[in-house]
């Protein structure tokens, strides 16, 4: 059951764009926490305005 078409791990690499900078990651991470709890506020006055609209 080997059903994957990598047959040997030899010459691979890896590229870490931002490993050694942690201004970038913070910013990064900043962004993204941002943008969920965006995300997580607007749900909230959605549904708050939906449910005034159905009653």
């Amino acid at each position: 059951m080997n059903a994957s078409p990598i047959t040997s791990w030899e010459g691979a690499t890896a590229y870490f764009t931002f490993a050694n900078n942690p201004t970038m990651i913070g910013l990064i991470l900043g962004l993204s926490v941002l943008v969920t709890l965006g995300v997580i506020v607007y749900s909230f006055y959605h549904e708050n305005h939906s449910y005034i609209d159905y009653q």
